[in-house]
């Protein structure tokens, strides 16, 4: 009777083994501050913000100096020439949003720029952590830094490191 016990037992944790899901976690931010793709990214991106950024400044810099004047010169003007006057100052300043717009919205050069240049790094990580799932029999990796609240996690299951290497990258140091 024992041993039946014994085997039943046996079994069933071997089972229970066989089905267990193994989780992991990586750190993103990690990841991408070692890939030198992602750093010089970044910065061709800031550079490009700032340039347009003071473009965007400058317009409104010039509509502010237009408005400026005009409040100066309002008791000469005539009801037409006050018309003109700020009519021009919408137009400009009416321009100087949809190039801010254009530039910076949610659909804007600078958002597309972002994702044309983001989408294969994200796919070479994406692909590295598929990999180091394969690798490490591992069922389900969670990112630290996504909506994904992770109130703990042992270090033994951060596999970071692992993705970095498997992208050829050393870990430990970050690209500077």
């Amino acid at each position: 009777m024992k041993k039946i016990i014994f085997t039943l037992a046996f079994t069933f944790l071997a089972f229970t083994a066989a089905f267990a899901q193994r989780f992991a976690y990586i750190d993103s931010d990690y990841i991408l501050k070692h890939m030198p793709d992602y750093v010089s990214a970044q910065k061709q991106l800031g550079a490009l913000s700032d340039q347009w950024q003071k473009e965007v400044d400058s317009r409104f810099q010039e509509m502010d100096r237009l408005y400026k004047s005009y409040q100066v010169d309002l008791v000469l003007m005539t009801p037409d020439m006050k018309k003109r006057r700020e009519a021009e100052i919408v137009d400009k300043e009416k321009l100087a949003k949809d190039f801010q717009r254009q530039k910076f919205g949610p659909d804007g050069e600078l958002q597309q720029k972002s994702s044309s240049i983001m989408k294969p790094i994200q796919d070479r990580v994406a692909k590295a952590v598929e990999a180091v799932a394969l690798d490490g029999s591992i069922d389900i990796i969670f990112d630290k830094n996504s909506e994904v609240i992770m109130m703990y996690a042992s270090p033994r299951y951060n596999k970071s490191d692992d993705v970095i290497r498997r992208l050829g990258l050393k870990p430990g140091v970050f690209a500077k």
